[in-house]
């Protein structure tokens, strides 16, 4: 029986995670293999599991032996395996499923990425195109279909499962509009909608994105009267006035993007206007492994970075906006709700 290690010392532990990849290799391929949907609550054998998932035999049961090691599926005394909490979380029907995520963190490009870490963080700058060739989204558009629509379902599944908490969270009180900027598919602007019957809303977000918006925003849908979906770059212009402006996990690019985007708003906000942002932080946070890794993926790829609370509230301040106050949304997420002055 396989069993996760408690404490190791500090040789093995070093040991352990210099072999993060192959940890990261062996979630990825449980995923596209589908073991985890495979399996039920009742136990199987790694025999019947390959046969479900059409692998063989023994390499399965390696792979999930490897896994058991992180608690990620359990093996039981009579050589058959069970779910865990996490195993659970790479099925796709379940409602916190990070299979997509874990996809997504672990796509092709990543390896060819990861070793030039040390060049990036002598530069400071992304090395993805001097791998590449491409620009990152360039590159995932026109090489890499099949990483477009993981990185597509990830941001989906990311953003439906926080949409219902930003909008418990947020007090509507005297808002009538609402922006959701870069707001990918709507999700959050739908959960508002849906929670406020009153309200109206843009999706503001690239042509690509909101074509596949969601499905309750366009035309037929539930909230379509009230909804109004607006193809654009925020960085680029921001043609909607509104009483509230919601931006949500984009403001992790270039210090030149994040000023230009928050730039457009304070040039077309109305002043009393609310603005909230909302992003992953590096320095309060119960996921700080997640969202510090999270910051040097973006600074390969990108050249963005994740925020610490000082830095997110120098650049608002920078770009005029007052600050009321900053409060957890979940365990990954802050909201830094904002007016902009008279």
């Amino acid at each position: 029986m396989t069993t996760v290690s408690q404490a190791p010392p500090p040789p093995m532990r070093l040991r352990e995670l210099v072999f993060g990849a192959a940890c990261a290799a062996a979630v990825r391929a449980a995923a596209r293999l589908g073991v985890a949907d495979a399996l039920d609550e009742t136990p199987m054998k790694a025999e019947e599991l390959a046969s479900a998932v059409r692998a063989q035999p023994r390499a399965l049961g390696r792979l999930l032996k490897a896994l058991c090691c992180y608690g990620i599926f359990e093996e039981r005394p009579d050589g058959t395996f069970a779910h865990t909490e996490m195993s659970r979380l790479l099925r796709e029907d379940d409602p916190h499923s990070l299979k997509y995520i874990a996809l997504w963190c672990t796509e092709p490009w990543t390896w060819g990425a990861w070793p030039r870490l040390d060049e990036a963080v002598r530069s400071g700058r992304s090395v993805f195109e001097d791998v590449y060739g491409k620009e990152f989204f360039s590159y995932l558009h026109e090489d890499a279909p099949e990483s477009a629509d993981v990185f597509n379902r990830a941001m989906t599944t990311s953003s439906e499962q926080s949409a219902r908490e930003v909008a418990e969270l947020l007090d509507l009180t005297g808002v009538s509009s609402v922006v959701d900027i870069g707001g990918g598919q709507g999700h959050v602007l739908a959960s508002l909608l849906e929670r406020h019957p009153a309200l109206a809303g843009v999706l503001l977000d690239l042509p690509r994105v909101v074509e596949h918006a969601d499905p309750r925003l366009r035309k037929g849908g539930a909230m379509a009267d009230r909804a109004r979906i607006l193809p654009g770059d925020c960085r680029a212009d921001i043609p909607v006035q509104a009483d509230m402006y919601i931006i949500k996990n984009i403001l992790e690019w270039d210090d030149d993007s994040t000023r230009r985007a928050l730039g457009n708003i304070m040039a077309v906000a109305k002043p009393g206007a609310r603005v909230v942002v909302i992003e992953n932080l590096v320095d309060d946070t119960p996921s700080m492994k997640f969202t510090t890794s999270m910051d040097l993926l973006l600074l390969l790829n990108v050249g963005g970075a994740k925020h610490t609370t000082e830095s997110m509230v120098k650049r608002l301040t920078d770009a005029g906006l007052v600050i009321a106050r900053i409060r957890p949304v979940n365990a990954y997420l802050h909201a830094f709700e904002c007016t902009v002055p008279g």
